[in-house]
C-alpha cells in the first residue's frame, strides 16, 4: 500500500485537490492523508492568526486522516509548489494548479524551486504552450490530462441551482450576475458600490477571493464595502468569506464580471459568456521581471466575452454576455477547446492512472 499525502496549504486549495482524493480514495493500494498548512488571516490588522486548527478539527469531523507530518510518505499531491519542499524528501510531487486562469504564479512558483522535480498536470495546450514558449518546458514533467477540480461541474446532478436560488432567495424570473474579482490586481477599486446598478434587474451575487477576507494579501476594504452594500440593498447576495467554493455560483451565474481572476476561464469551461474588467497590463510585474499574467488581458477571450474598462460600460456589456451573437459563440467554443481538454468529469481518474503508472501501481 502507498501512502499519500494531500498538502493543503491554503483552505481554498482543497477544491483543487478534493476530486481526486475521492476518486483514489476508492483504491485500496492507497492511504491517504491530508496535512494542514498555516493559512493565516490578520487580525486588528496587526496580528497574523493561523487557521491550521480550524481547518483540521473540520476536516477530522468529516472523516478525513489530518496529519503535521512530512515525512513516511510515497508521494505528496500539492494545489500550489510546496513551502520547503525539501522536508518531503526524494518522492514524487504531483502539481495540481488551484486555479486555471492566466497568472504566471503556477509556473513561476515551480520554476524557482530549481532543486525540485514536480509532475504538473495542466488543463489544455494552452498552458503547455505557454510553458514552452518561455522556456521552461523543462523544469517539470507537464501532463496534459485536464485538472480534478473542474470534474464536478461535468458530473450530473452535482450542482442543484433551483436549490441554490430558493436558498438565496434569488427571484427565479431574473437572470443572475455573479460578480467575483481577484484580490490583487483587482477591479474592486474601479467598479466600487457600481456593481448595484444592476439591479434591480438583474439577480447579484458578489463572491470575494478569500485573500479579499483576511487582510493578509489584500486590505479588508474589500471585504467591507460589499459588506456595507449587502446590508443596505437586500437584492444583492454576498457570499460569506467561510464559504471558500465559488463553483456552485459559477454554475448558477448566467453571466459573471471579473478581472483577471481564474474563474473567468472556469466560467469558460460552462460554456458561459462573462465579462472582462480590463486592468493596465504593462505594470504587472513579479518582483523578479517576470509578467503577472500569460497574456494581455486585451487579448483574453477577445471577441467571445465583452471587455470593459469603466463602470459606465457595465450594464451594457452584461446585456451583450446574455444575448451573445453567433460570432461570439463560435470564438468561445475555439477558446474553451484551445485551454480545455477533456472537459468530461473524468480528469481525477486520467490524473490517477498516471500517478498509478508512475508508483507503478498496477490498475
Amino acid at each position: 500500500m502507498k501512502k499519500i499525502l494531500f498538502d493543503l496549504k491554503k483552505e481554498y486549495y482543497f477544491n483543487s485537490l478534493h476530486p481526486l482524493y475521492i476518486v483514489m480514495s476508492q483504491d485500496s493500494d492507497y492511504e491517504l492523508w491530508i496535512r494542514v498548512g498555516e493559512d493565516q488571516h490578520r487580525f486588528l490588522g496587526i496580528f497574523l492568526v493561523s487557521n491550521r486548527s480550524r481547518v483540521e478539527d473540520d476536516l477530522r469531523e468529516r472523516g478525513f486522516q489530518v496529519t503535521d507530518k512530512t515525512t513516511g510518505f510515497d508521494a505528496v499531491i500539492c494545489g500550489d509548489a510546496l513551502r520547503n519542499p525539501g522536508k518531503y524528501g526524494d518522492i514524487p510531487k504531483f502539481h495540481l494548479d488551484h486555479g486555471v486562469g492566466i497568472k504566471t504564479l503556477r509556473i513561476r512558483n515551480i520554476v524557482r524551486q530549481k532543486s525540485t522535480r514536480y509532475h504538473v498536470f495542466l488543463e489544455g495546450r494552452y498552458w503547455y504552450d505557454y510553458v514552452k514558449s518561455t522556456g521552461y518546458g523543462e523544469s517539470a514533467d507537464f501532463h496534459v490530462t485536464g485538472l480534478p477540480k473542474l470534474d464536478p461541474f461535468f458530473c450530473p446532478d452535482y450542482y442543484d441551482n433551483t436549490l441554490l436560488k430558493k436558498k438565496l432567495g434569488l427571484d427565479p424570473g431574473k437572470q443572475t450576475v455573479l460578480f467575483a474579482p481577484s484580490y490583487k490586481p483587482s477591479c474592486i477599486e474601479q467598479i466600487g458600490d457600481r456593481i448595484t446598478e444592476l439591479l434591480p434587474e438583474y439577480n447579484l451575487i458578489v463572491k470575494l477571493h478569500p485573500y479579499s477576507w483576511g487582510g493578509k494579501y489584500a486590505p479588508h476594504s474589500q471585504h467591507k464595502v460589499y459588506q456595507q452594500l449587502a446590508e443596505k440593498r437586500r437584492e444583492l447576495f454576498l457570499v460569506p468569506g467561510e464559504e471558500f467554493d465559488i463553483y456552485p455560483y459559477l454554475y448558477l451565474a448566467d453571466t459573471l464580471v471579473s478581472d483577471t481572476s481564474s474563474v473567468i476561464n472556469e466560467f469558460l469551461a460552462l460554456d458561459k459568456h462573462g465579462i472582462i474588467y480590463e486592468l493596465s497590463y504593462s505594470n504587472l510585474k513579479h518582483s523578479d521581471g517576470m509578467p503577472v499574467l500569460s497574456i494581455d488581458p486585451v487579448e483574453w477571450l477577445a471577441g467571445a466575452f465583452p471587455h470593459i474598462s469603466s463602470p459606465d460600460q457595465l450594464k451594457e456589456a452584461v446585456e451583450l454576455a446574455l444575448s451573445p451573437t453567433e460570432a461570439m459563440k463560435t470564438k468561445l467554443a475555439e477558446y474553451k477547446n484551445y485551454f480545455f481538454t477533456g472537459l468530461d468529469g473524468n480528469a481525477s481518474h486520467r490524473v490517477k492512472k498516471c500517478i498509478d503508472s508512475i508508483l507503478k501501481i498496477k490498475g
